[in-house]
């Protein structure tokens, strides 16, 4: 279960990194990405990561030390954006403008609840791009607490992206990873009669399109029908899709990045699922050897895997 958490989070920055140089580039118009390359919008050297991990180590940095806090997330996040802790380079080179727009309102009013735009056109992927810290630090409340994992990832939503899609799109996809971690089949997870997901409905309705996606609308569907974009629907079906009937943690994620558009962040929400399935050891040595700033990593896994047990 350790290899499981600790791949969840690698996962996700390896995915990041993988796909940072294809970011915003048409599908079909670049060489297939086969190992980390440089280059990209921000001219990230080979292995380096975006906005999608940084946020998530502010996350899991929150979590180990005051424990489960929306506040002090959301300000960790303002400290990422305002002065480049926690990034790959130290300096906040990239922030998705729901975020932005989100963490200025916070600053303004220093209210979690209020700060995010909850309405349908703000629907992008900036909060499951962050996610696995949630389930990584809430994996031992599965099955039994569905709806203790189920909250926990809505409300780290909600700071930044509000909208009923994404507290969905985060709520399932947080169970999933707490089902993978946990090692189950990754067949049964993905199932559309996949108990939890009846249970996640149960809790609090779906969104209609997330629960499509859900029920598996990612199994019939290929590119271009399937878009790496930044809409919350469409990266989370993109995901899937690379991850169900990948072969191995490189194949998934390889699939992911090379749909292009929001490359890194399909990368790291599909990395997080490979990493959750196969674990750390699944992982191949060349991606994590010449991932950037791994050090970062491990102080976020240290805290988060020594701190689960006591929240």
């Amino acid at each position: 279960m350790r290899d499981r958490r600790r791949g969840t989070l690698v996962g996700l920055a390896i995915g990041d990194a993988l796909g940072a140089a294809v970011e915003f580039m048409p599908p079909g118009s670049f060489a297939p990405v086969t190992e980390y390359r440089s280059g990209g919008p921000y001219g990230l050297n080979a292995g380096e990561w975006t906005d999608d991990t940084s946020m998530a180590l502010a996350m899991a940095d929150s979590i180990a030390k005051v424990g489960w806090n929306l506040h002090d997330q959301t300000e960790r996040y303002v400290e990422w954006w305002k002065t480049g802790k926690y990034s790959v380079n130290g300096e906040c080179f990239d922030i998705g403008i729901t975020t932005r727009i989100a963490l200025a309102n916070y600053i303004t009013t220093k209210d979690v609840l209020q700060s995010g735009d909850p309405s349908e056109r703000a629907s992008g992927n900036g909060s499951i791009m962050r996610l696995a810290p949630v389930p990584i630090h809430f994996a031992d409340r599965y099955p039994n607490q569905i709806d203790v994992i189920s909250r926990a990832a809505e409300e780290s939503s909600i700071a930044t992206h509000a909208s009923e899609q994404c507290l969905s799109a985060c709520r399932y996809l947080a169970t999933v990873l707490a089902a993978l971690i946990n090692g189950e089949d990754r067949e049964a997870v993905l199932a559309p009669d996949w108990k939890p997901l009846q249970q996640l409905n149960q809790i609090k309705p779906l969104h209609p399109l997330i629960l499509e996606v859900a029920q598996g609308s990612f199994r019939h569907r290929q590119p271009p029908e399937i878009k790496g974009l930044g809409w919350v629907v469409k990266s989370l079906e993109a995901s899937l899709w690379a991850f169900h009937d990948a072969e191995s943690f490189s194949d998934a994620l390889l699939k992911a990045v090379n749909l292009g558009d929001d490359a890194d962040t399909t990368g790291s929400i599909c990395g997080q699922l490979a990493g959750a399935y196969w674990g750390e050891s699944q992982i191949p040595s060349d991606l994590l050897s010449g991932l950037a700033r791994m050090d970062l990593l491990e102080t976020a896994l240290a805290g988060l895997l020594d701190n689960h047990k006591s929240h």
